[in-house]
């Protein structure tokens, strides 16, 4: 297989194994790992792979995907036939979205769950995988009703889970319709995705998400009647021990902005005794190890720790969102995930009562597209400062670190309304 063509690999679309992004360190090779799970030995070796053909670094995005950074043109074509000979990588040509469904690292073993969505999820892919003309960037959130929420990430197809059996509906998180029974949940998101793909047929460049269709357009797409939306959950945790079915454990680990070296994931794996532990990807950036006896759980803990990873959901770091900045990334204005760091130092009391950070290079917004209470726009090497909004919200103002540190501090004007919008509700 031979390196793309430079001028293939533009801005702005979804890398994946076979379609790499270029970026200010080499290619980001995206991988949509079978299932978004791995074992221990499959882990370890991308981990080996990553080093060998990259620079080393590997990330996690907010669709738990694996990346791949510092690819070259000539390591690019070794590195895919490694990945799909191992099959590490399910992976299909077309312009299509590689993988549709987000779920809970704990699905299917979480015993606070009201159904299987990673069962409800692999359903969903195969139909989809079917559909022609729906966007790479399609994303369907499937929500199991348990503790681990996923109301805090955006979709344009929302199902979750409720009790005697049915799932509640919401298209483009805006428009929720009556439950429906599980059992037929597919078929219904089947039909949708088919009519949307209708839709987007007629203008391609002008519909390219749920979100760019009219009220009356949206409405089209299904004849479900319109409801509430289900009662909010309580936040999810994001990292910690968690209990499983059948007296075993899942150990939920970060990776600090979704991002670590090879050989720290490798040295994390290389803990674990059994080969066969199931690793599932985590949205939140991390890696849920499962089925773990509970001290096997704590000394995975331990070693997660002493590597500089995160281990506790209260870790200032989680409640961050940063992109890789400059100068991994060409487009970036300003180092956002270097800075992301001390940021996180430095609003951890309010990151305490809720408050979410988005620390974002430039305006494409690539690690977290959704509204956060803070959002740093960088510009010039320094940041435009959105309050309760997006990377393409106006901004009140535009500052260096330093001065942005400065007003984060207590008494401060941007610390002090961050805590006045917190006491009205999250804002993203």
């Amino acid at each position: 297989m031979s390196a793309l063509p430079k001028e293939a690999l533009r801005r702005g679309w979804c890398p994946s194994t076979l379609r790499p992004m270029e970026t200010g360190d080499g290619w980001l090779v995206r991988l949509h790992t079978p299932g978004a799970r791995l074992t221990t030995p499959q882990l370890r070796r991308i981990a080996a792979l990553a080093a060998e053909h990259g620079n080393g670094l590997i990330e996690l995005s907010a669709r738990a995907n694996l990346q791949i950074r510092g690819v070259t043109a000539e390591s690019h074509p070794n590195l895919v036939e490694r990945l799909l000979a191992e099959r590490l990588v399910d992976e299909h040509e077309g312009d299509g979205p590689q993988r549709v469904t987000l779920v809970s690292p704990l699905a299917g073993r979480d015993p606070t769950s009201l159904l299987d969505a990673a069962v409800l999820a692999e359903a969903i892919e195969l139909r989809a995988r079917t559909i022609s003309g729906l966007p790479a960037k399609l994303g369907i959130v499937v929500d199991d009703g348990g503790a681990q929420s996923l109301d805090g990430f955006a979709g344009d197809i929302r199902l979750v889970g409720l009790p005697a059996g049915r799932m509640a509906l919401c298209l483009a998180d805006r428009l929720w319709h009556r439950p429906i029974p599980t059992a037929k949940v597919v078929d219904v998101v089947d039909a949708i995705l088919r009519a949307f793909a209708a839709l987007r047929a007629v203008a391609p460049d002008r519909i390219r998400r749920l979100r760019d269709l009219s009220p009356e357009a949206l409405a089209s797409l299904s004849s479900l009647p319109e409801a509430a939306a289900p009662t909010p959950r309580m936040p999810p945790r994001r990292a910690g021990l968690f209990s499983l079915k059948e007296d075993r454990f899942a150990a939920l680990i970060g990776l600090p902005f979704g991002r670590c070296s090879a050989g720290t994931l490798d040295r994390l794996a290389a803990g674990l005794k059994a080969d066969a532990v199931d690793i599932r990807l985590s949205p939140w950036r991390g890696l849920a190890f499962r089925d773990l006896g509970h001290a096997e759980a704590e000394s995975l803990f331990s070693l997660a720790d002493d590597l500089g990873l995160i281990t506790c959901d209260a870790d200032p770091r989680l409640s961050v969102q940063a992109c890789a900045g400059s100068p991994a990334c060409s487009r970036a204005e300003a180092s956002a995930m270097a800075d992301a760091a001390v940021l996180a130092e430095a609003t951890a009391d309010l990151q305490a009562e809720g408050v979410t950070l988005h620390v974002s290079g430039c305006v494409k917004a690539c690690a977290h597209p959704a509204a956060a209470d803070l959002t740093l726009v960088g510009r010039d090497g320094r940041y435009d400062v959105v309050m309760g909004g997006t990377t393409r919200d106006k901004p009140f103002a535009t500052l260096d670190l330093s001065a942005l540190l400065t007003r984060l501090q207590p008494g401060q004007d941007i610390h002090a309304r961050l805590k006045a919008a917190r006491s009205t509700g999250p804002q993203g």
